[in-house]
């Protein structure tokens, strides 16, 4: 698979007033870069994102793992990041059994920062079949808290401007292997996914750790490529508990600290005995 991608900005500086200790101060702000970027498959306009332009190749492959639109690596053949004068377009190249069962259910997603069902043509590809995910390791609570200690050290964006999502690769042990980091939360999941299989890692080698809610779209990006185990900083959503319960993943929420909330396979969590 060949991956082609520019440089591009992620955060930006911009001068501001500051109004503290009653008067204006001038400095300047980092903030979060977004910009329109849209997938194209085999020439195909698929979908339009606002996303942080890094990782963008990630990005791109993660998006069709998690979205069903290739079923492996092997049927993502290549990208490519060209920048034009409205946004970004990644060219992706992928199988031509993957592209025609691609067009069998075109959708075409127009989306925004934190949207991950726009332009769906039908309540049945909201909810689409997902796999029951693999039987893998028990969390363990000492993991979950290591990985929660490390995560902000590990989001240098997010130290910067304040407004970036991250997800996170936790090992077993609770050492963070990869962490990605965008504006919106389903973008930095995608991004984490494509990273991953770029590399061949496995994906039930571990636990998913994400800085959001835990949204159903969350819940049925991490099923497809046979994540067991989510854990949310953030609340989850009814919907997303009832995917995963019916998956087979590990839900857990209001991951802070020493405390969390178990909403779905919770018997695999070890050390709450």
């Amino acid at each position: 698979m060949k991956l082609v991608e520019p440089e591009f900005e992620c955060v930006s500086r911009e001068d501001i007033s500051r109004w503290r200790g009653q008067r204006w101060a001038q400095e300047q702000d980092h903030l979060a870069v977004e910009v329109p970027v849209a997938l194209e498959f085999n020439d195909v306009s698929h979908a339009v994102m606002l996303a942080t332009p890094c990782d963008l190749e990630s990005f791109a492959l993660g998006f069709a793992l998690s979205e069903g639109i290739v079923q492996n690596r092997a049927e993502f053949r290549r990208a490519e990041v060209e920048e034009g004068p409205l946004g970004i377009t990644v060219h992706c190249e992928i199988s031509g059994h993957a592209f025609l069962k691609l067009k069998q259910r075109r959708r075409n997603m127009t989306g925004r920062t934190g949207c991950g069902l726009c332009g769906v043509e039908s309540l049945e590809q909201v909810f689409r079949a997902l796999p029951a995910v693999p039987v893998a390791s028990p969390i363990s609570v000492s993991a979950m808290r290591t990985a929660l200690k490390s995560l902000a050290a590990l989001q240098p964006l997010n130290r910067l401007t304040g407004g970036m999502h991250a997800a996170a690769w936790s090992s077993p042990d609770g050492t963070l292997k990869h962490v990605c980091e965008d504006v919106g939360r389903h973008n930095a999941l995608d991004k984490l996914i494509g990273m991953m299989a770029e590399r061949g890692l496995s994906f039930q080698d571990g636990f998913l750790l994400i800085t959001s809610r835990a949204s159903v779209e969350m819940v049925q990006k991490a099923a497809t490529v046979g994540i067991s185990g989510l854990i949310a900083i953030s609340a989850p959503t009814a919907l997303a508990v009832w995917t995963a319960q019916t998956a087979g993943m590990t839900l857990i929420a209001f991951a802070r600290g020493d405390e969390f909330v178990s909403y779905a396979h919770g018997n695999r969590i070890q050390g709450t005995e």
